[in-house]
């Protein structure tokens, strides 16, 4: 495979001044088809960005804990219609907020309540701060926690719509957590740790990174109004009170190829198996019943992430993953699983053609354009390289 192209995009994207430093992954089923390093940890910093440079793979890390539930539904220790509340009563706590009186939440019961399957679909009714208005205003008149604190009581944040009648992002994957430690009686980290990472030679993934890896351990940054880049104020907590399962982990480029090259195989990587092949074809089948994505992922938080506007494509959502289910001429295929993290961390895993990638950085908001730009070019740079390798 030649890798010059893709070099010199990467390369090009640190001298314009799109990202400090990025790491890019592509594989297929029977291994590694690129990696490539550029740029520096920091905008301040001389240090190289390297293979092994850690990430904060924040939504990334979605993926992860679905696999780690849908291991336990395996088992039989879970069901996909089990109400949460079944299994953690303080869900059943929650009220739907349906807008203030003054200063005032206005909360009622929901009108039934959400199942495993609603939190592995985001429909469970939770919603994020950064992307809901209405949420937002809960958490700064009433003073709740919002999940960039890491403080437990984030969880007492509302719903923001019934269970099952929308598709809305969310802290679902966050409650999933909570659900497998409930269940395993492991916390989340230590299940991931014995039955995803451990299987999978993910040794640089982690919700608790180690003194060498914050040392390798890229900086978030901020894209200024003039178009630069500076070190951002905002950081995540890397000791919260909880491991959240909607962003919390810590990653590499090779060890989040592992991952998808995982799901690539039906579930299996060098022998270790993690989930059967009709379990991962569970994952990346539509599950949202007939509810429709949003034309537009509208953010509340500017600095955070712009608005996303959806793929001009038919999509949907599976168990952990969004769906395509249309080829995209020169890059990925109909069926595709894909998702990102907050700090423009992007991946692809296309089961048709046998191919996955990622690329990572740590800028916000999400959503860059240059970032964006980039991150599809080199898709479409690892599609030229490999053509359309034959299905398993």
């Amino acid at each position: 495979m030649d890798t010059s192209n893709i070099d010199g995009l990467l390369r090009g994207a640190v001298d314009n001044g799109s990202v400090p430093g990025v790491v890019a992954v592509a594989g297929d089923r029977d291994g590694t088809l690129y990696e490539g390093a550029f740029g520096r940890l920091g905008v301040d910093d001389d240090r190289s960005a390297e293979i092994d440079t850690v990430m904060l793979i924040a939504s990334m890390t979605k993926a992860l804990a679905s696999v780690a539930a849908l291991q336990l539904i395996e088992q039989g220790q879970l069901r996909l219609e089990q109400p949460v509340a079944e299994i953690l009563p303080a869900f059943g706590e929650l009220q739907v907020l349906e807008g203030f009186d003054g200063d005032t939440p206005r909360l009622r019961p929901p009108a039934q309540q959400a199942t495993i399957h609603h939190l592995l679909t985001h429909t469970s009714g939770l919603s994020y701060w950064f992307g809901n208005e209405e949420l937002l205003r809960y958490h700064q008149v009433t003073g709740c926690p919002d999940p960039s604190t890491g403080s437990r009581g984030m969880f007492k944040a509302p719903l923001i719509a019934d269970p099952g009648t929308r598709w809305e992002y969310g802290t679902g994957i966050d409650w999933l957590g909570e659900v497998i430690g409930a269940v395993s009686g492991k916390d989340l980290n230590a299940y991931c740790h014995e039955h995803v990472f451990g299987p999978l030679g993910m040794t640089d993934s982690t919700f608790v990174p180690t003194e060498a890896m914050l040392e390798r351990l890229m900086v978030t940054h901020a894209r200024m109004p003039d178009g630069s880049l500076a070190p951002a104020e905002f950081e995540m907590p890397l000791q919260p009170e909880y491991f959240s399962g909607g962003g919390g982990a810590a990653s590499t480029g090779p060890d989040y190829l592992r991952f998808m090259r995982a799901m690539l195989r039906g579930g299996e990587l060098d022998g270790e198996r993690v989930l059967r092949p009709e379990t991962v074809e569970l994952a990346f089948s539509d599950h949202l019943e007939g509810i429709p994505l949003p034309d537009m992922m509208r953010s509340a938080i500017p600095e955070l992430s712009n608005d996303v506007p959806a793929m001009p494509f038919r999509q949907g959502f599976g168990y952990g993953f969004h769906l395509v289910f249309e080829d995209i001429p020169g890059m990925r295929h109909a069926g595709t699983g894909d998702w990102a993290g907050l700090f423009n961390c992007y991946y692809w895993i296309d089961r048709s053609t046998g191919v996955a990638g990622a690329y990572l950085t740590q800028v916000l908001p999400f959503f860059d354009p240059p970032i964006v730009e980039t991150a599809l070019g080199f898709e479409a740079a690892v599609y030229a390289e490999v053509g359309a390798p034959a299905a398993a």
